[in-house]
């Protein structure tokens, strides 16, 4: 990095701390209001700072770094369906959810349960949400975030302890966080969300100049065969030609079509509409209008993310493939460790892409595997996966590579991905604090705790959270499949929550004990369906393909949902009424409902084109 490469970067982060704690400033942590000025930013919040806040607390090192490699790698285009998908859904929260929870005046998520079940269907939720936050977010956040801010510095000849790396982020989101609250990463993510869209452009317009400057012979198509296409033509045509198979949603069986239909909804409602660091955005909302507005914002921004996100990493491949090969290392020691095993049980998977790009090697290793199977007989064999493509090293690759020194842009677009990491973190800390506080303290250890003991306890756990979240992150370095892990485990906790929100707002006569069933049945299915028992003994693996655990997450939905439909048939109590709790202007926006139709109609139009 050059000097004002360093320039730039260090007056972005200044600028995001300085507008961060400027703008609370004012809060008073003492009076009635302490607690509502410091966790929901005085229910004050307008539609710009919502969205964008909602965009810089959801993007972070993970999405950037995954989905560009995803990109780059099987998925394609097919990756976009989590950030279009979510699109709709945010629609869909602005004007179905949104206006009980701000009718009801609640400070947290949980807080809803108890007001349509009871206190412990509040406070069961409300643990379980932490050990998600904690357990999962913060510490995955932090972890991919050090990463990333360290294999990037590498590139540049700084070499950054990864310790090092979780500490200055976990320092860095605290500061504003515990001194400013929700307003303070409000106004942070405001810069930081803006830089993050730009940051992406930035990206993307240097990877097709890179794209259209280079040989033809230097290039892949997506599938990693050897580049044909016409010289002279434009780069949108080249671009094209190279990716047209990676560009086509429906073809792609990495993200199969059933699961467009139902599983990919859970995780999104959960995320977007009941997970309390998303949603504490929105209950700090001025009015429902505003909040409407915001979440509409956000998801016209959603539909904008995989063009500066995906599609450069469906580029990288393009160019940069043998880099990513390389990336991967020595992928091919444990098949040619077992060519001398007359003893061995394997047989390996190769990457399709690979294939194409290796026909002989291939043809070589299918017919190594052929044998393995013969002489195995009815034994089944040991499956190895060769990783011989590190398609996540696809956003270092074009950073460092095509983003041209010494003129301010390096330093920019790294201070752009440094606070998507940031936001990401302050949005879990800030949520995991109100939660605890809120939920916990405030409700079964200290019921007459003052305002300004509220808000002081809050900065406590917050410094408690850090201290354990960069302590506990360089641990995950030894775990290869931590995200798969972080994917996975929250469909514990985030289906049975769906469900209960699901069938609290439909059916308002069942027992008050119907919530706490739904949270607790949850774990129980979802253990048993992401369990080899059910995935390779009762999936249908021949007929349907390998059990995905958005299928598990839709199959425990609807049994979740009948456990609690049958306990409603059996247990009824008056019919529950949500009765205002709030003096906040509660008129819904015609314009956002204008402009959230029109956002869903061109999500349905980019699928038609893409699929």
């Amino acid at each position: 990095m050059g000097v004002f490469d360093v320039i730039v970067f260090v007056a972005f982060v200044a600028a995001v701390l300085f507008v961060g704690l400027y703008k609370s400033k004012g809060e008073d942590t003492h009076g009635e209001g302490g607690a509502a000025d410091y966790f929901l930013a005085g229910r004050g919040l307008t539609w710009w700072l919502i969205g964008f806040s909602l965009i810089a607390a959801n993007i972070s090192a993970e999405q950037f770094v995954g989905m560009s490699g995803q990109g780059a790698g099987l998925e394609g285009l097919s990756v976009s369906s989590w950030e279009w998908i979510a699109a709709i859904t945010l629609v869909v929260v602005a004007f179905v959810l949104l206006p009980y929870f701000l009718r009801s005046g609640i400070t947290t998520i949980p807080e809803f349960l108890e007001v349509r079940y009871n206190h412990w269907a509040r406070l069961f939720m409300t643990l379980s949400m932490m050990l998600i936050l904690i357990g999962v977010s913060l510490i995955g956040v932090i972890y991919a975030g050090a990463l990333t801010l360290k294999e990037l510095m590498v590139s540049y000849d700084v070499n950054l302890s990864l310790a090092g790396a979780c500490w200055a982020l976990g320092v860095m989101a605290a500061i504003y966080v515990a001194v400013g609250g929700l307003k303070a990463c409000a106004w942070a993510d405001l810069l930081q969300g803006s830089a993050l869209i730009v940051g992406g452009g930035v990206i993307t317009y240097f990877a097709f100049e890179a794209l259209g400057a280079a040989n033809v012979s230097d290039l892949v198509t997506s599938s990693g065969a050897a580049a044909t296409a016409d010289t002279a033509a434009g780069v949108m045509d080249r671009f094209s030609d190279l990716n047209e198979p990676a560009m086509h949603m429906g073809r792609n069986p990495a993200m199969p079509w059933p699961i467009l239909l139902l599983g990919i909804w859970i995780p999104n409602f959960y995320y977007w509409g009941l997970n309390q660091y998303i949603t504490q955005r929105i209950l700090g909302s001025a009015s429902l209008g505003e909040g409407q507005k915001g979440l509409v914002l956000a998801a016209g921004l959603k539909l904008v993310i995989p063009f500066v996100i995906v599609i450069p990493g469906i580029i990288a491949f393009n160019l940069y493939s043998k880099d990513m090969e390389k990336s991967a290392g020595d992928h091919l020691a444990a098949y040619e460790q077992a060519i001398g095993d007359s003893a061995n049980t394997k047989v390996f998977i190769m990457d399709t892409k690979w294939e194409v790009a290796n026909p002989e090697k291939a043809v070589e290793i299918n017919s190594f595997n052929d044998a393995t199977r013969e002489r195995l007989g009815a034994a089944k064999p040991q499956t190895v996966a060769l990783k011989q493509y590190k398609y996540d090293s696809a956003l270092g690759l074009l950073i460092t590579r095509l983003i041209p020194r010494n003129k301010g842009i390096l330093g920019f677009v790294i201070a752009a991905l440094l606070g998507a990491i940031v936001s990401s973190l302050a949005a879990v800390l800030n949520a995991a604090s109100t939660l605890l506080t809120m939920d916990v303290y405030s409700r079964y250890v200290n019921k007459g705790a003052s305002q300004f003991k509220l808000v002081t306890m809050g900065r406590v756990f917050i410094a408690v959270f850090v201290v354990v979240g960069c302590v506990v992150a360089p641990m995950l370095q030894n775990n290869k499949s931590v995200f798969e892990f972080i994917q996975k485990f929250q469909g514990f906790v985030s289906t049975g929550i769906l469900a209960v929100f699901i069938y609290g707002l439909i059916n308002r006569t069942s027992g008050k004990w119907a919530g706490v069933i739904g949270l607790v049945a949850n774990p129980i299915f979802y253990g048993y369906l992401t369990s080899k028992a059910f995935t390779e003994g009762v999936w249908p693996v021949e007929a349907w393909g390998p059990c995905h655990f958005l299928y598990s997450m839709s199959i425990s939905l609807i049994l979740v949902l009948i456990v609690m439909t049958i306990y409603g048939l059996v247990q009824k109590q008056e019919k529950i009424v949500f009765s205002s709790n709030t003096t906040m202007d509660l008129t819904p926006s015609k314009g956002a409902l204008v402009a959230g139709l029109g956002v869903c109609a061109l999500t349905v139009a980019l699928y038609v084109i893409f699929w």
